[in-house]
Formats: C-alpha cells, sequence, structure tokens
C-alpha cells in the first residue's frame, strides 16, 4: 500500500490502478490526458497509479489545501466548487469519467484553487508528483508522452480562460455609457 496523501486518508483505497487499466482505457474518447495512449501504455501508466473510492457528499480536493496529485475521474461524478469574494462557494462545473483535476497543484506544489466533491460513488485514479517522476526515469518516452499531454491540455484550459476573460471584459467595456464631451 502506498503512502496515501493525508488529503485523501478519507477515502477508500482500492489499490494499485493496474487492475483498473481496461476501464481507464476505456475512457480515452472522453480523456484528453490519454487521448494518443495505446493500451499497453494505459496498462503501463496505470501501473503508477492508485485508485481511491468516494461516497457521495465526500471532499476529494480542498480550496487551499496543499498537494502534489492530480486525479483522474474512473467512475461517477464531481462537482467543482470555488469560492467567490465574499467566500460562498460557487459551483463552477460538475465533472465526469475521463476528467482530470489538481493538475496544477501537482505540477507548481500551490494550494488547490478549487473544491471538488463526489456527487455519487466515484473513483479515482490518482498520480501523485513523485510517480510521475518515476515514471519519467523509469519508462522516459511514456513520461515525455504524459508531460505533453499534460502541457498541451493546460494550455488549451489557459487559452479557453483567456478567451472567457476577453468576452467578460468586452461585454463590460459595451455596458459602460460614453462620457458626454
Amino acid at each position: 500500500m502506498p503512502d496515501t496523501p493525508p488529503q485523501l486518508a478519507h477515502l477508500g483505497y482500492l489499490g494499485d490502478a493496474t487492475k483498473f487499466a481496461p476501464q481507464i482505457h476505456a475512457l480515452i474518447p472522453k480523456c484528453t490526458l490519454l487521448e494518443n495512449f495505446s493500451p499497453e501504455e494505459v496498462r503501463l501508466f496505470a501501473h503508477f497509479m492508485h485508485v481511491y473510492r468516494g461516497e457521495p457528499g465526500m471532499e476529494i480536493i480542498r480550496e487551499g489545501d496543499g498537494g502534489d496529485f492530480m486525479l483522474m475521474i474512473v467512475d461517477g461524478k464531481v462537482e467543482v466548487h470555488k469560492r467567490d469574494r465574499w467566500n460562498t462557494p460557487q459551483l463552477l462545473a460538475v465533472v465526469e469519467p475521463g476528467r482530470t483535476l489538481g493538475e496544477m497543484s501537482m505540477i507548481d506544489g500551490e494550494a488547490r484553487f478549487a473544491t471538488c466533491i463526489a456527487v455519487e460513488p466515484t473513483l479515482i485514479a490518482v498520480l501523485d508528483r513523485e510517480s510521475l517522476a518515476r515514471i519519467i526515469v523509469e519508462q522516459p518516452l511514456l513520461g515525455a508522452k504524459i508531460l505533453m499531454e499534460l502541457v498541451l491540455m493546460l494550455s488549451q484550459r489557459l487559452r479557453a480562460t483567456s478567451a472567457r476573460l476577453l468576452g467578460l471584459m468586452d461585454e463590460q467595456h459595451q455596458g459602460m455609457t460614453p462620457h458626454l464631451l
């Protein structure tokens, strides 16, 4: 059994993700991270991951916590909440199998951006920074592929977020009344 991250200690540990490799491989059409992976690469990747089960209402990630792991939803649904300036949780998204969460904190070690809560029985496959480092050393081609997919995925998210921000700025600008001279 691995050293379970303290943030996941309340979840049920189901073991090494290798036995879930077929389920994980079936997620490829919905999973940006794995879209270019072969069944063998998924099996190899799964060997470095661990699976946990969360029940409805359980927090999987808490906004503001530290964390050096990312997760992939294998089964179930998770709500993503972000606190607004009044400290009220706002629902940002409901994510389903194939989506990954926590990549930024795994990479940069910064605090979690949002809180993720299971809304139904949920299976998550977890990859921590140490396991990613092991993949890079032990399976360099797979490690390079994972890093490239993570960079691509984060780049796409940043572009989408930037486009949304520009749209909001345009809306705000158009809503302003011109000053009279």
